[in-house]
């Protein structure tokens, strides 16, 4: 396959991909520009074929959650130049369903490369959902063994310091006196 015009990776695309609500998603603006339209057309095309978008394509964000992206990822908010509204997000599905609504040569090229990058994005996160789980159960089963272990351990440790240091030999109690005690 020819590589697509300004050199785009799989990586640098992965870098495009959120996580919101639990999904992962591209921004509309960031579609647009890899597609090489403005963001604006890219969304008229987009509500010119509203019925190819269901919800678990596309959303719009809430202000909190454009909020928190701004505040993260370094975002123009500006009322000069920057958005003025909030953006709409894409999953997997609803970037491909937006390549096909374009129908453009480039955004045809440049569906497999957002493809790809979400396929990427997968396996690393499902890669790290593994290891975690094979962690927690090594950290279990350590966690086990050491109960049974640290205390034949500190037994050891206990019975090696009374013969380096042995404890002291209790006072006596003191003897009574002898005489008279006043009352």
């Amino acid at each position: 396959m020819a590589t697509p015009p300004n050199k785009l990776t799989t990586d640098s695309l992965g870098r495009l991909i959120y996580e919101i609500r639990g999904q992962r998603v591209m921004l509309d603006s960031d579609l647009a520009a890899i597609y090489g339209i403005p963001t604006f057309r890219f969304n008229e095309a987009v509500k010119r074929n509203r019925e190819r978008f269901p919800k678990d394509f596309m959303f719009q964000l809430t202000r909190e959650e454009f909020t928190h992206l701004i505040s993260q990822f370094a975002i123009s908010s500006s009322r000069h130049g920057g958005r003025r509204k909030r953006p709409y997000v894409f999953t997997e599905h609803g970037a491909i369903m937006a390549a096909n609504v374009l129908n453009s040569r480039r955004a045809v090229q440049m569906s497999v490369f957002v493809v790809r990058a979400f396929l990427k994005m997968r396996a690393l996160l499902g890669d790290k959902g593994e290891l975690a789980k094979k962690l927690a159960a090594l950290e279990k089963e350590l966690k086990q063994r050491l109960n049974v272990h640290e205390a034949t351990i500190v037994t050891i440790l206990q019975r090696v310091m009374d013969v380096i240091d042995p404890p002291a030999v209790p006072l006596p109690p003191p003897k009574p006196r002898i005489g008279f005690k006043p009352s």
